[in-house]
C-alpha cells in the first residue's frame, strides 16, 4: 500500500485531538472526516486543528460513507461498541480509545465484529509503547520462574474526573475503566494474558458522592475505589486494587512473585493525579538470590524521548500499510474487560463470581 493512509476520528474531544495531532506528524496519512453527534463541534474541532482536508459530520454513519482506511473511535465510553461494529462492518480498520466498551458483551461484538470483517481492532494501551514495560515483560517472563501472584493497581491521592466519566449509563464503570485497566493491562501483558476464572471484589464511592471532595457528588454514579482476587489459569492469583481518591499517598507497588525471583515496580510521575500506571515506571527492583544470598537489583530506568501515544497511533497505521495483526488485539483487551465486568458483577451480589468468555 504505496498510497496515503485515509483516516477518519469518531469523537471531538479531549482525547480526539491527541489521535489527530499523531496522525498530522505523519507524511503517510491523511484525515479526511471527523463525526461528532454534538452540531458543529466536528466543524469547530477540524478548523481548530488545523485539518484543511477533512469534512465534518455530525453522524459516524456518515463518514463510514467515506473511503477510509480506518478510523479512530474517540467517543465517551458508552459508544465505542456500537461506532467500532458500525466501522468494522463499513470495511474500516478501527483503533478503539480504552476501555474496550462497557459490557463483556458489547466487547464480544466487537471483537467477533473484526474477525468477520477481517479487518483490525486495536485498543488503545499507550504504557505498552513505554521501552520500560517492555523490558518489564522480558523480565517477568525469563527472569522470575513460574509467576504465582501479581499485585497490581494504582491510587491517586486525589484524582477524580468528571463529565461523562462519572455516569454509569456513558462510562459504564468509574475508576476500574478508567485507569484500573492499564494496570491489568500491565500486569496480563507481562503474562500473556492468561484467562481469568472467578473474582471476589469489593468497590465504593465515598469521595466521589461526597461534595465535600466532588464538585458533582449529585451525579456520580461509579466506583472510586476497588479491590479484588482474581484467580487466572495456570495456579496464578491477581490482587486488584485501584482508587481514583483516598486519603493515603499509595496502594502499594506492582508486584510480580515468582518462584526464582520476585519484581517491585513503582509508577513514574508525582503529585495528587500520579500513582497510576497510565504512564511510565518510576523504579523496577528484582529480588533474588546469588548464592544463597537474599539479594536486591536495581534495574535502571531507560530514560527516553519517545512519545508514547503517537508511537500507539503509528502502530495503527504500519499495521494497516503492511497487512498486519492488530498491534493490541480485541481478543487481549476482552480479557482486561471481563475481570472488569466481574468485579462489578462480584461487589454488586457481596460474593465470588465465575468469570466465563464465550467462544470467539
Amino acid at each position: 500500500m504505496n498510497s496515503k493512509i485515509k483516516i477518519g476520528i469518531i469523537g471531538s474531544g479531549g482525547i480526539a485531538g491527541a489521535h489527530a495531532r499523531a496522525y498530522k506528524q505523519m507524511s503517510d496519512v491523511e484525515i479526511l472526516g471527523v463525526a461528532d453527534v454534538i452540531p458543529g463541534k466536528a466543524e469547530e474541532f477540524i478548523h481548530r486543528l488545523e485539518l484543511p482536508n477533512a469534512q465534518a459530520f455530525d453522524s459516524h454513519l456518515k463518514l463510514l460513507e467515506m473511503d477510509l482506511d480506518g478510523v479512530s473511535v474517540c467517543t465517551p465510553n458508552i459508544a465505542h461498541h456500537q461506532t467500532s461494529v458500525d466501522a468494522l462492518q463499513a470495511g474500516k480498520h478501527v483503533l478503539v480509545e480504552k476501555p474496550l466498551a462497557i459490557t463483556l458483551e458489547q466487547g464480544l461484538e466487537m471483537v467477533r465484529a473484526g474477525k468477520k470483517a477481517e479487518k483490525i481492532l486495536t485498543v488503545g494501551f499507550q504504557p505498552r509503547y513505554d521501552p520500560n514495560m517492555k523490558a518489564v515483560k522480558k523480565i517477568v517472563q525469563s527472569e522470575l520462574g513460574n509467576v504465582y501472584y501479581v499485585q497490581t493497581g494504582g491510587g491517586r491521592r486525589r484524582g477524580m474526573p468528571g463529565g461523562t466519566f462519572i455516569s454509569r449509563s456513558l462510562a459504564g464503570a468509574g475508576a476500574m475503566a478508567d485507569i484500573g485497566c492499564y494496570s491489568l493491562d500491565l500486569a496480563l501483558n507481562a503474562l500473556n494474558y492468561p484467562k481469568p476464572l472467578s473474582v471476589s471484589a469489593f468497590t465504593s464511592n465515598h469521595f466521589g458522592t461526597n461534595p465535600k471532595y466532588h464538585p458533582e457528588a449529585e451525579k456520580f454514579e461509579v466506583e472510586d475505589f476497588g479491590v479484588a482476587l482474581v484467580r487466572l489459569e495456570g495456579g496464578k492469583v491477581l490482587n486488584f486494587k485501584v482508587s481514583w481518591a483516598m486519603h493515603a499517598d499509595s496502594l502499594g507497588p506492582t508486584l510480580f512473585l515468582g518462584t526464582d525471583a520476585g519484581l517491585k515496580l513503582t509508577p513514574a510521575g508525582s503529585g495528587p493525579w500520579s500513582g497510576v500506571w497510565d504512564g511510565g515506571i518510576g523504579s523496577i527492583t528484582m529480588f533474588h538470590d546469588i548464592q544463597g544470598r537474599n539479594t536486591e537489583s536495581i534495574i535502571p530506568v531507560q530514560k527516553h524521548q519517545y512519545d508514547i501515544f503517537y508511537e500507539k497511533v503509528r502502530d495503527f497505521v504500519v499495521a494497516i500499510k503492511e497487512d498486519k495483526p492488530a498491534p493490541i488485539p480485541g481478543e487481549e483487551i476482552l480479557i482486561n474487560q471481563a475481570i472488569i465486568d466481574g468485579i462489578l458483577r462480584s461487589s454488586e451480589l457481596g460474593k465470588e463470581v465465575d468469570i466465563e468468555i464465550p467462544e470467539l
